[in-house]
């Protein structure tokens, strides 16, 4: 697919269920991931930090992608994360998701490593090589500790042709323009934070990387139609509703929260791979305060 499509709309960041043992739910994951597609997302992106990929061995991702090939694959593209704690097992999962029937890939930065620009170049460049799948590059300082610059994506993408898009997480909304002012139409810009959904649509953005569409398929996509099409005025009211539950995407331990989501309104189990732990006590209790307020005073669409 050409850029002109291949990026637009919501593109889930899709959690990872695990079974009570700790193993990958593959009949959750296919389930759910049909859910979010009948809801009118347009891709999904498996293996993400959301996804806890850093937690799952190359064997399960690669399986994961299977799955989701088989489940949604006919419908909308499966764009993995591919990230790793070396350039070699980032190539070799690159080409892993590509035979395993990836429609595209999300470059991520090096896991642990926070690498200058001379180093993180050469580690995109070896992935972005390493198939003819289309790609997103995935710019998260704040999680990262590696910031890549609207001059650098430039760099890549006069290189690379196959570079089509750029999730900006920097929670700078001036980068968006700063990557428009030097590539103009060239990349299709992705908004990585969800509490930045309408901003970044605001300043030119075409499809949201989002996280709390594990939850709130149907709401994620109106809210996405609503400010794209009419801006801030039009999608207000949804956003104002939605904007504490987006927030809990930008926080240290958004994994769990977005799965506690999930599971008080019954589309998946909070359920998580350790180092994380479940949200217990007093934090907990802040949280679903929170949940349950949004879900007693969610709008009809």
């Amino acid at each position: 697919m050409s850029n002109a499509s291949f990026w637009k709309g919501v593109l889930p960041a899709i959690t990872t269920p695990f079974k009570a043992d700790g193993s990958v739910d593959h009949a959750f994951l296919a389930a759910h991931a049909r859910q979010l597609v009948d809801a009118g997302c347009t891709a999904i992106v498996p293996l993400g930090s959301l996804g806890e990929a850093a937690t799952l061995s190359f064997d399960e991702k690669v399986a994961i992608v299977q799955t989701l090939v088989q489940a949604v694959g006919e419908c909308v593209p499966v764009v993995p994360g591919i990230a790793a704690l070396s350039t070699a097992e980032a190539v070799k999962l690159a080409q892993a998701a590509k035979a395993a029937g990836a429609g595209g890939l999300m470059v991520l930065p090096v896991y642990v490593y926070t690498s200058d620009w001379h180093e993180a170049k050469a580690y995109a460049s070896a992935v972005l090589g390493a198939t003819d799948l289309p790609c997103i590059l995935y710019n998260n300082p704040v999680a990262y500790r590696t910031d890549i610059l609207p001059a650098q994506i430039a760099q890549l993408a006069g290189e690379f042709p196959n570079l089509q898009a750029v999730k900006e997480s920097s929670g700078e909304i001036r980068r968006f323009a700063a990557i428009k002012e030097l590539l103009g139409e060239r990349l299709v810009l992705l908004v990585g934070m969800d509490d930045a959904i309408v901003e970044g649509l605001g300043m030119g953005a075409e499809g949201w990387i989002a996280g709390l569409v594990n939850a709130y398929p149907a709401e994620s996509v109106k809210l996405f139609e609503l400010a794209r099409d009419g801006g801030y005025k039009a999608a207000a009211d949804l956003y104002n509703w939605f904007l504490p539950l987006l927030r809990l995407d930008t926080v240290p331990k958004f994994v769990q929260l977005i799965k506690l989501v999930q599971a008080r309104v019954g589309l998946g189990s909070e359920t998580v791979r350790a180092p994380r732990l479940l949200i217990e006590g007093a934090e907990r209790e802040a949280v679903l305060e929170v949940i349950d307020h949004a879900i007693a005073s969610k709008p009809e669409l």
